[in-house]
């Protein structure tokens, strides 16, 4: 690449980039020593006792990665300001997090996204199906945009080996997430946030300086300055910025319709907000729903910084280097960032290494890998979670409800055992994923990295947001209704998927040689984002009021309607099992069977069942081993990943009596450590969760939704200062 020829970094950059990273090491693995990372909430949710700072910073630094310094910066210097619009419209979206859906989040007492469907409906497909799909866009678009972001900012800014710093970058965010969990991102993300805020600021200090000022962005970025040299100097027009590049609300035949946005990527930034695992997991970690507000709030002034750290700047980047980043020239842009389409995406790498001064350098690289590091991190993190308490525990068939009350303390601490380690190999196995992937990621993003996620958002997004909407607002909403709607939509997002990869837009100058059909049918993505949400929210309607409602004590704390009822809930699950053969839960005189299966010849299969008596509180514990099998007790079973020997002699049943064995080897204990075995073991008896302990939670999440009336005050105080501050930018960059 011919601009990746710099000079080598300064001892003050390597300094800065080490402070930094041992920095950020350290502290995601002072969250492991926290005692409650060994149950699910502590793991998964940090302990619900995250304030309103540490979730507002975590959930700026988990939304801006990478691809946002990369993306945006670039497609801001191809196209100019209505790219922030995707940044400050959001903020509406935000605010419904922490307003309408959080409330009932909390009361329901999730752990994941996909788990609140599973209670609001019943059944696993929607859940089941939600799961993957998350699953698939983490590793696809998530993990491979940051990777590849990353992975140009590296190759630009440093001349280090693609892979060696890639796989520096994953190796840390992986072992501090997996040691961890939640709490390890979430003090990590905090000091991310600082770091992107002033490094960030630092750059846009010396690129409005080096322009004589910010009053000369707009006469220059429209003038001859930022035309490259095939345009002023020769016969094509593709270098010559937009005639609306100044403003942010565009019309119909806009590259970005202004009317697109309200109708079409509202729904989109309603998916990534609200309905997506990575963002809902912060505030749902917070200590009660007033500090959770107040995340979104913070969260939502955090987001007017974008159009400084980045739009300006990007604009500013092709103001200065304008022969590179707006290069029109197939040939000349595969030589300057190996892509025939563009470069604007080397706008923010670019503008790095020729602008700052060594040790400024060092400090905006360690940003860069901060956002890049924070995004994966949270990736990996809400990725383990959903894999491991929405899809594992189906595919193990895992006791469930009533079924745990039956296991002893230490089967129930074996089974949280395999829970924990389950979550930590996720995330192990994601980036081993990730790393496959990333040869396919360098080939794939185009000329605007920015415009290629949006795409495929708009594409997948709106029919899970349709869904969440209804099933937190109209209660009418039922199982089949929902299914049938997700069902359309993704038919429909299908078929985008298939034209946006088969038939590619012309580049500039390109005559449109695509059949005539599919110019008709392939509209903006924005405009298909408003369609396809609303098919969804109609086929919907129409399917639920056409099937038997979900009767209102299946809902108590599930809808936004009937958070702060305190009655008793009923399962979902015992609606369906009648006609739902996915799922079924113990029904008065019937057997619950749990099946263990090692692995090898099936010897020792050992099949369980759990009889329910007359009596709620009396249960019978049935060992019946298969015909041809040798009869094990469930302990061997999740004793085998610990590779201990757990048959039914005397010696071991005395052992077992007298409690887990002691772990002499360093190494083991590590691992142990690593997966938190150890406090499991002085803590057996905390998950799973059981009936009981789950109303007990609900209970807890129950009193964390009241809010005082003075916080209520301070809230809605702050909310009217960031709304102000958003009209105020809606005009002045109209």
């Amino acid at each position: 690449m011919a601009i990746a020829k710099i000079g080598e970094l300064s001892v003050g950059d390597i300094a800065i980039i080490i402070i930094y990273l041992v920095t950020i090491l350290i502290v995601g693995l002072a969250a492991a020593f926290r005692p409650n990372r060994s149950n699910a909430e502590g793991y998964f949710l940090a302990g619900g006792t995250v304030i309103w700072l540490q979730a507002g910073c975590s959930l700026f630094a988990s939304n801006i990665g990478s691809e946002h310094f990369v993306g945006i910066a670039g497609t801001a210097s191809a196209s100019g300001y209505a790219v922030v619009l995707f940044e400050w419209l959001s903020v509406w979206v935000i605010i419904t997090l922490g307003w309408i859906f959080l409330p009932v989040y909390m009361a329901s007492a999730i752990y994941t996204l996909p788990e609140y469907l599973g209670k609001r409906f019943g059944g696993n497909r929607i859940r089941m199906l939600i799961a993957v799909i998350s699953l698939m866009l983490y590793i696809l678009v998530r993990i491979s945009v940051d990777l590849y972001a990353g992975a140009l900012f590296v190759k630009i800014a440093l001349n280090w080996d693609l892979y060696f710093s890639i796989l520096m970058l994953l190796g840390i965010s992986a072992i501090y997430t997996a040691a961890g969990g939640l709490a390890a991102v979430v003090y990590t993300e905090t000091v991310q946030a600082i770091f992107m805020v002033i490094g960030g600021s630092i750059l846009s200090i010396y690129a409005f300086r080096e322009i004589g000022g910010l009053d000369n962005l707009e006469r220059l970025y429209m003038s001859t300055e930022s035309y490259p040299n095939e345009t002023l100097h020769g016969n094509n027009t593709c270098g010559i910025p937009r005639s609306d590049s100044l403003h942010i609300w565009r019309g119909f035949d806009s590259n970005l319709p202004w009317l697109g946005f309200i109708i079409g990527q509202i729904w989109c930034s309603l998916w990534y907000w609200a309905a997506d695992q990575v963002i809902v997991q912060r505030v749902l970690a917070a200590k009660d729903l007033s500090h959770g507000k107040g995340a979104t709030v913070l969260a939502s002034a955090f987001k007017i910084s974008p159009m400084f750290l980045m739009v300006l700047p990007g604009m500013v980047s092709r103001i200065l280097y304008a022969d590179e980043v707006a290069c029109v020239d197939p040939e000349k842009c595969k030589e300057i960032c190996e892509s025939s389409i563009g470069c604007s995406n080397i706008a923010y790498p670019r503008l790095v290494v020729g602008i700052l001064p060594h040790g400024f350098r060092g400090l905006v690289t360690a940003v860069m890998l901060s956002a890049l590091m924070s995004s994966l991190a949270s990736t990996f993190n809400s990725s383990s979670t959903i894999f491991t308490l929405d899809i594992w525990t189906k595919i193990r068939k895992l006791p469930v409800g009533q079924e745990i009350n039956n296991l002893n303390n230490e089967a129930r601490r074996r089974y949280n055992i395999e829970i924990m380690v389950v979550g930590r190999i996720c995330v192990l196995i994601l980036v081993l994923v990730s790393v496959c992937w990333i040869p396919m990621v360098q080939g794939s993003s185009g000329s605007q990295l920015f415009m290629y996620i949006q795409s495929i958002n708009c594409a997948v997004a709106p029919p899970i947001a349709a869904i969440f909407l209804l099933g937190i607002l109209w209660q009418r909403t039922n199982e089949k209704g929902a299914f049938a709607g997700l069902l359309c939509g993704f038919i429909m997002s299908v078929c985008r998927m298939l034209l946006i990869f088969t038939w590619h837009e012309p580049k500039c100058g390109q005559v449109d040689t695509r059949p005539w059909f599919i110019t008709v049918i392939y509209i903006h993505y924005l405009w298909f984002a408003a369609v396809l949400f609303a098919t969804t929210v109609l086929v919907t309607i129409a399917v639920s009021l056409l099937t038997d409602p979900i009767p209102p004590e299946y809902l108590y704390r599930l809808t936004y309607w009937t958070r702060f009822s305190r009655d008793e809930r009923k399962d979902i699950s015992l609606l369906y099992s009648q006609d739902m053969q996915d799922e079924k839960q113990p029904i008065l005189g019937s057997q619950v069977k749990y099946h263990a299966q090692p692995e090898g010849d099936g010897k020792g299969a050992t099949e369980i069942s759990f009889t329910e008596t007359e009596n709620a509180d009396d249960y019978e514990v049935v060992q019946t081993p298969p015909e041809d099998k040798d009869p094990q007790d469930l302990k061997q079973i999740a004793g085998a990943m610990l590779g201990q020997d757990h048959t039914d002699s005397a010696e071991n049943l005395q052992s077992q009596k007298a409690g887990p064995k002691s772990v002499k080897s360093f190494f083991w204990k590590f691992v142990f450590w690593f997966c938190g075995i150890s406090e499991l073991e002085k803590v057996g008896d905390k998950m799973p969760q059981s009936v009981e302990d789950e109303r007990n939670r609900e209970e807890k999440q129950m009193d964390k939704i009241l809010e005082e009336p003075m916080s209520m005050f301070l809230l809605w105080t702050c909310l009217g200062f960031v709304a102000c501050a958003y009209l105020f930018l809606y005009i002045y960059y109209a």
